[in-house]
């Protein structure tokens, strides 16, 4: 995150010329800017895996057990996390008013990363740097795609940003160390595969100051031991949970072993659906080469580099480590780059890179041209290739800035600090490339370069599974306590109370894929729900929880307690209800 001026200027005349320059330029930004947040906290709402959370939390809640005694698929920090944000909304109002609540609050964290942000790199780059860096990394966050936004990756990144801010910003390198090792020993526990995420912000860390970076690491790591056993003696079942949750997951490498041809294929295809969901991972290549050709040195350029390469495989080791290829695994890639394009074109001293600044407008319209793209050029390549657009700018901006050098070394003149209206159009093409995620037309999932689902479809479809809950939740007596055999958005709109620990029944259902998952001591507890003082009712996903494929034993143990209906053609899920001769 360092900057090299090539032009010789000296980073004290560099704030001086910020001081002077016009203070009206910003609220030409920063209105778009906020009405482009306000309308997706009041549009965008919460993904299908935050319902899980909820869900799990809210139906445990009810019958009794704190988020650190909840199972959901998530470490205790997060759990906590998300519990916190639930709470603001003091479980009122509809669901749509909940989950604005939430959503705004996650805003309001991001805002928050990103004044830190800027407020420490102010002491070490020019004004308008700092600005253009800190406002990227917070409308990147704030605008984050539904799939990304609150997630344990999403976290993860914000509580690094604060990190990074914090190790940078005091004056004493061993305070700002001390500062920074909360948040990212935080960010470890968000998920523990976020520990690549705060290794990334220890890394842009040094790219400024070794030793500060050194630092943070000597801190850091101690700091996150302490958390996770802070959480271990928080919650009786953590340890348990932490040995068996990776044991659920059928994709991960440890058990499929590495393809090497495997991964690298699937690398290439999840990198082009990520930059589809957020085209501003396609400016990285190029905000890159723009930061290097300022670097005065080889060595430091080689340096930087390498840093650079560094945390991309970092980033994109999490995703290939959990087997997924989920798009939210990648959630730090695209804050990233955005931090990367602002560091690049808010450093430029004689003139904007204006076709760099034009592809990055273009990006912004690229979610919903691509999704309305007919399904044969939907693919990873076509995607790759509009990439080549943002490199083919900088190339462009280099030979324009080179005749700008050779044009003021001619007049044996210095060139004059950059004026306010240039660097607002670029500033206003980043804003509409970081919302690019989020229009009813943008892709909510894409799949090999397919878009699967737009966002309008998404909430299409979360509003039907709301109708058919509502409908089941109608059949259930207020306070009568359930046994969801369902996925968690089917269980955060029924909302009725759970019975155990396990309020959606990951574990059962994994049988479904793994069969030695009847070995674990969380599926023993799990499956214990279904006929230990068993509920009344409950509901029954045939889709998800599919009888015929989960554990056999399990099934019996089933319909020996509950009598359920076959599905109906309008859907699968359905409502069972405790046979008259259970206890």
């Amino acid at each position: 995150m360092a900057t090299a001026l090539a032009d010789g200027t000296s980073s004290e005349e560099v704030a001086r010329e910020g001081g002077r320059r016009s203070r009206l330029w910003w609220p030409a930004v920063a209105l778009p800017a906020a009405l482009a947040v306000a309308y997706t906290v009041a549009t965008r709402r919460l993904t299908g895996d935050l319902h899980h959370v909820l869900a799990a939390l809210r139906t445990g809640g009810e019958a009794g057990y704190s988020p650190s005694e909840v199972f959901t698929h998530r470490p205790y920090f997060y759990r906590w996390f998300v519990a916190g944000l639930d709470t603001l909304t003091f479980g009122s109002g509809g669901t749509a008013v909940r989950e604005t609540v939430m959503e705004a609050a996650g805003v309001l964290l991001a805002a928050a990363a990103a004044l830190a942000l800027y407020t420490a790199l102010r002491r070490r780059v020019s004004g308008r740097e700092a600005a253009f860096t800190a406002g990227a990394t917070g409308l990147a966050l704030a605008l984050a795609p539904r799939n990304d936004f609150l997630q344990p990756e999403w976290a993860a990144v914000v509580l690094t940003v604060v990190a990074v801010a914090a190790a940078l910003g005091p004056a004493r390198p061993w305070r700002g160390a001390l500062y920074a090792a909360l948040p990212l020993g935080l960010a470890v526990m968000m998920k523990y595969s976020t520990a690549a995420t705060a290794a990334i912000g220890v890394l842009l860390v040094y790219t400024v100051d070794r030793g500060r970076a050194v630092r943070a690491a000597l801190a850091a790591v101690p700091g996150a031991v302490a958390l996770f056993g802070l959480s271990l003696l928080g919650g009786t079942h953590e340890w348990q949970w932490t040995g068996d949750m990776p044991r659920i997951n059928q994709s991960a490498l440890g058990r499929t072993g590495v393809h090497p041809g495997h991964v690298l294929g699937r690398t290439v295809d999840f990198l082009a659906d990520r930059a589809v969901e957020s085209p501003v991972l396609l400016l990285l290549p190029g905000a890159l080469l723009l930061l290097l050709a300022r670097v005065r040195g080889r060595g430091r350029r080689t340096e930087l580099a390498l840093v650079a390469v560094a945390a991309g495989l970092g980033a994109q080791a999490v995703v290939v480590v959990q087997g997924n290829w989920f798009l939210y695994h990648g959630a730090q890639m695209p804050v990233l780059a955005a931090a990367l394009w602002g560091l690049a074109v808010g450093g430029a001293r004689r003139s904007p890179p204006w076709c760099f600044a034009a592809v990055t407008l273009l990006y912004g319209a690229l979610p919903v041209l691509y999704a309305r793209a007919p399904e044969g050029a939907q693919r990873p390549y076509v995607v790759w290739a509009a990439g080549l657009l943002a490199l083919l700018a900088v190339g462009a901006d280099g030979l324009v800035e080179a005749r700008g050098r050779t044009a003021a070394k001619s007049a044996a003149d210095r060139p004059g600090r950059p004026r306010t209206g240039p660097a607002v159009l670029v500033a206003l093409a980043g804003v509409v490339c970081a919302a690019a995620s989020d229009w009813p037309g943008s892709p909510h999932l894409v799949l090999h370069g397919k878009v699967t689902m737009t966002n309008a479809g998404y909430l299409d479809g979360m509003r039907r599974t709301e109708r058919d809950a509502d409908r089941l939740r109608d059949r259930i007596p207020a306070g009568a306590p359930v046994l969801y055999l369902a996925f968690g958005d089917t269980t955060y709109y029924v909302g009725r109370p759970a019975r155990c620990r396990y309020p959606v029944a990951t574990f059962l259902q994994r049988t479904r894929y793994l069969a030695d998952v009847t070995g674990l001591d969380s599926y023993k507890e799990n499956a214990d729900c279904v006929d230990h003082a068993p509920a009344p009712y409950a509901v029954l996903d045939r889709a998800w929880f599919r009888p015929g494929n989960v554990d056999p034993v399990l099934w019996r143990r089933v319909t020996a307690v509950y009598d359920c209906p076959p599905a109906s053609a309008g859907t699968k899920t359905v409502l069972c209800v405790r046979g008259s001769g259970t206890p």
